[in-house]
C-alpha cells in the first residue's frame, strides 16, 4: 500500500544551460562475436577463425581488410597450436608419473599463444581498426552449447567523443 501521509521533497529541474554541460550518454551497439570454427581446441583456443564478413561491419571496414586480419591470425594459430597438441599429448601421457607437472609446458604455450595472438590484434588495431572506429580483442566466452569456456573474438564498436567548440 501507498504510504499516503509521507512527505516527499520536490525535486527542481535543472535550468537549460546546466543539462547543455552534463556528459552526453551514446549509445554503442553489441560487440560483434567472431567464434572459432576449427576441429581442435586446446585450453579453450580453437584452431581457426571463420573469415566469413559479418553483416554489421558493412559500410565500416572493407571486406578484404576484415579477411586479412583473420588470415593473419589464422595464420599464427596454425603455426603455434599443432605445438601445444603435442606438448599436450605427452603432457597427459606422462601426467600420472609426474603428479601433474607434465602438463606445465602446453600451458605455458597456450598462454605464449594467447599473448601473440594479442600482440597481433593490438597491432591491427593501431594501424588500421582504431581510425575506423573498430577495436579487436581475444576475450574468454561460455560456449552457446555447454558450460565450456572458449575464446572468441570480439570487434567492439568505439564511440565517437564530441567535439568541443566553445561558442
Amino acid at each position: 500500500m501507498a504510504d499516503f501521509d509521507a512527505i516527499y521533497e520536490e525535486q527542481e529541474l535543472a535550468e537549460p544551460e546546466e543539462l547543455d554541460n552534463e556528459a552526453h550518454v551514446q549509445l554503442v551497439t553489441d560487440p560483434i562475436v567472431i567464434r572459432g570454427a576449427g576441429n581442435m581446441t586446446v585450453f579453450g583456443l580453437s584452431n581457426r577463425f571463420n573469415a566469413q564478413f559479418p553483416a554489421g561491419l558493412v559500410s565500416r571496414v572493407a571486406p578484404e581488410e576484415f579477411k586479412a586480419t583473420i588470415l593473419r591470425i589464422n595464420a599464427v594459430l596454425k603455426k603455434t597450436l599443432p605445438v601445444n597438441v603435442k606438448w599436450l599429448f605427452c603432457g597427459c601421457v606422462c601426467c600420472c608419473c609426474t603428479l601433474g607437472c607434465s602438463l606445465w609446458p602446453v600451458i605455458c604455450l597456450s598462454k605464449r599463444t594467447q599473448h601473440t595472438m594479442n600482440k597481433l590484434l593490438e597491432w591491427e588495431n593501431s594501424h588500421l581498426y582504431h581510425k575506423l572506429g573498430l577495436h579487436w580483442r581475444l576475450s574468454k566466452q561460455q560456449c552457446d552449447s555447454n558450460s565450456m569456456m572458449e575464446y572468441v573474438l570480439l570487434i567492439e564498436f568505439i564511440p565517437k567523443t564530441p567535439i568541443y567548440r566553445p561558442d
